[in-house]
């Protein structure tokens, strides 16, 4: 089931100069919560998930026009753009991804029916379009979930590959500019339950090297168009996975974790910035945030 808002809470879609720290209120909803915002590779239009849907959001004014993919499941905030432009890869609340065209039409299902019975959580597509990294959720026998990992297929449908193999969760898997280099938050380095951190690897999974060190809860990690820099959601201290309707920060930070910086304090968390959200000039990030009762964050 897709969110909804809660009663008196409306879901705000921002954009922050990441420079100036000067925002821009992009649209409002008190109907339908929308999440998970990145850019069209021209810079002129968020697309947003709501209500089971992924919406086109020009920024030069207008409602968000929902994308019709016929026969496509019920769509959860996981979707990226492809690089060729014209299409775009989403998550399915069947628990697979699809490649679909940006401008509505019929998907293809791209992940695997595996033996595990794995559940597929897409966060990155590799800068030549050939290869999407995605998060696999299984369960043992008896409804035990294991610890998410990251895995990658080919874009065009394949083997899969596990790249990450440990007791401890991993998600938020986003390819570096290069190529090079898959970014992603883990627990692997926890002190205590959830405490989630920032760290990147080789691209066949080698190499893995933790970025930040702090006594927040680390998410999303997502890589500037020129590789310089990070913008990711760092919740409070003790929380345990990325909930929604947390005080939150969005953040950024140099490449190596390095000269972090607070952007945006706001209510958020889970929806905020699941997705690429950086505009294609590295000058602007997209976020949503999701005040209740019209407070606004401090």
């Amino acid at each position: 089931m897709a969110r909804t808002l809660a009663p008196g809470q409306r879901s705000r879609v921002l954009t922050v100069d990441v420079d100036s720290g000067e925002t821009t209120v992009i649209h409002e909803s008190t109907e339908i919560l929308y999440e998970a915002p990145n850019w069209s590779l021209d810079g002129t239009a968020l697309f947003i998930n709501g209500d089971g849907h992924l919406f086109r959001l020009d920024l030069d004014g207008g409602d968000p026009v929902r994308i019709n993919f016929g026969d496509l499941p019920e769509l959860n905030n996981d979707h990226v753009l492809d690089p060729d432009g014209e299409h775009v890869f989403v998550s399915a609340n069947d628990w697979h991804i699809y490649r679909a065209p940006l401008a509505g039409g019929e998907p293809v299902r791209i992940t695997n029916d595996n033996e595990d019975g794995r559940l597929h959580f897409l966060h990155g597509v590799s800068p030549d379009g050939r290869e999407l990294a995605y998060i696999g959720l299984t369960a043992d026998d008896n409804g035990v979930w294991a610890p998410p990992n990251v895995f990658v297929i080919p874009a065009v449908g394949g083997p899969d590959a596990q790249l990450t193999d440990d007791e401890f969760p991993d998600d938020g898997s986003e390819y570096s500019p290069d190529g090079e280099w898959i970014y992603f938050n883990s627990e692997r380095a926890r002190t205590r339950p959830g405490h989630a951190q920032l760290f990147r690897m080789r691209r066949d999974g080698s190499e893995a090297t933790q970025l930040t060190s702090d006594e927040r809860v680390n998410w999303f990690p997502h890589p500037s168009p020129d590789g310089s820099r990070l913008a990711y959601v760092s919740f409070p201290p003790g929380t345990e996975g990325h909930p929604a309707d947390r005080d939150v920060i969005v953040r950024i930070c140099n490449a190596d974790g390095t000269g972090v910086r607070d952007l945006r304090r706001l209510l958020g968390g889970q929806g905020t910035m699941n997705v690429p959200s950086w505009s294609p000039d590295g000058e602007r990030i997209a976020f949503v945030e999701y005040p209740i009762n019209e407070s606004e964050p401090a």
